[in-house]
């Protein structure tokens, strides 16, 4: 039923006067409309027999073209990126687009995407279905449930106040020394947030790093600390990279999807910050089966993201019905191309449905591409077993080129073959 919601969301068919109101029942797979007996509905303006279920307008992809319009604007006055497509690769990402193209394509078209595929069918005990690409049952919360975890995060940090006062035991946890917990700590402000989560950079140097995440009346709950975790990873980075390079001009990474990875890499150790679980070999391969995974489903995302910006600059007067149309046709030949092959079914436009592209210009890219560095930057601080000096002695190289970044963090270039080699290992281990 999600799956058809979805759907109806990227083809934009939910009848309009379904949206924002409790009034009316609806039926996704069927779209029929009809009055809601669970309300109020004695008024003949509520209670008609007839309710018009004439489909929303094509908002959705009227907001993408508006933002894709005022984007060209920039185009004559960026001669070395004349298009905006350039500018996010070439210039923002330091990467070129084919190159990110390759390496998302370079996993969707493994074995290992296959093979995993194949494990997720027999732990399911069933055909895949496209819904699928969110399987999230490598992931292991130990002998916890969601209830337990939310149980033990609200008495821990039943305010934004704790959590910042809690930070110390939280750094210490992940390996940082207790002068560099303490120098975190000063520079990192939480905060409740009416959203899910954010972390925002500091302007200058000597100012503090924000993280939020949301605080509910009992306190914050395991998914909220998840958020936490992952957004405090930023932090650490963005306080670092400011205060610690070499020279202010080289603050920050090489890209959005460096920190993106670092956030990962610091939210996977998030059952361990509460003193719950450290992974053993089986789970340690679960979850390079789960990032793998993760990385197949968004890659394809962007791919869809990707397509879809070379569409609207292949066709500058399109209407929104007509992006709409072409959206769709990009969603299913991007999943028919490199998912139906390992889910066995077609035409599926699943892969459109996430705001980010109407909301985040070009951004979904970021998130594979930050799988990817994430388990590189993983795998090394693994081998010196000391994540609070590798974490340092990374972002504080600042805001060079990706590969400079990476060979002096890793000693390799970005890639996915460590992701490869890994998922492979742990195939093989689970089979055991």
């Amino acid at each position: 039923m999600i799956q058809r919601v979805m759907e109806r969301i990227v083809d934009q068919t939910i009848p309009q006067v379904v949206i924002n109101n409790p009034r009316v029942d609806w039926s996704p797979a069927g779209n029929e409309v009809k009055p809601s007996p669970v309300n109020d509905l004695n008024t003949p303006a509520q209670a008609g027999a007839d309710i018009t279920t004439a489909r929303e307008p094509d908002t959705r992809y009227a907001r993408l073209l508006a933002i894709f319009h005022a984007e060209r604007l920039a185009d004559p006055y960026s001669p070395a990126a004349s298009t905006f497509i350039t500018r996010r690769f070439e210039l923002d990402r330091q990467m070129s687009e084919a190159r990110v193209q390759a390496m998302l394509e370079q996993g969707l078209s493994s074995p290992q995407f296959t093979a995993v595929a194949r494990l997720i069918e027999k732990r399911l005990g069933r055909p895949l279905e496209p819904f699928d690409i969110w399987y999230n049952g490598f992931r292991s919360r130990g002998a916890y449930s969601e209830a337990q975890l939310d149980e033990i995060v609200r008495k821990r940090y039943p305010t934004a106040a704790a959590y910042h006062t809690g930070l110390p035991e939280i750094l210490a946890k992940l390996g940082f020394s207790p002068e560099r917990a303490a120098y975190l700590q000063a520079h990192i402000e939480v905060e409740p947030s009416r959203g899910p989560g954010h972390a925002m950079p500091p302007g200058m140097s000597g100012q503090p790093a924000r993280l939020r995440t949301r605080v509910g009346p009992e306190g914050m709950d395991y998914k909220s600390f998840n958020i936490a975790v992952h957004e405090m990873g930023h932090n650490i980075e963005q306080t670092f990279s400011m205060n610690l390079v070499d020279h202010h001009l080289l603050a920050g990474v090489p890209n959005n999807a460096f920190t993106e990875a670092l956030a990962m890499m610091t939210q996977g150790h998030d059952l361990e910050v509460l003193g719950l679980a450290k992974p053993d070999a089986a789970s340690a391969a679960l979850a390079t089966l789960d990032t793998f995974w993760a990385t197949a489903e968004i890659s394809g995302v962007a791919l869809v993201d990707m397509g879809v910006w070379h569409w609207m600059y292949d066709h500058p007067e399109a209407t929104p019905a007509e992006l709409k149309v072409a959206t769709l046709g990009i969603a299913r030949e991007v999943w028919n191309r490199h998912y139906a092959p390992v889910i066995h079914q077609r035409d599926a436009t699943l892969l459109a449905i996430y705001s980010h592209m109407i909301s985040d210009m070009l951004y979904l890219p970021d998130y594979p591409i930050g799988h990817l560095i994430s388990f590189q930057i993983e795998e090394q601080i693994r081998k010196t077993d000391d994540f609070g000096g590798e974490y340092e002695r990374m972002t504080k190289f600042g805001n060079v080129a990706p590969d400079l970044w990476m060979k002096n963090a890793t000693g390799k270039p970005v890639g996915a073959e460590a992701l490869l080699a890994a998922t492979q290992r742990a195939l093989s281990a689970v089979a055991k």
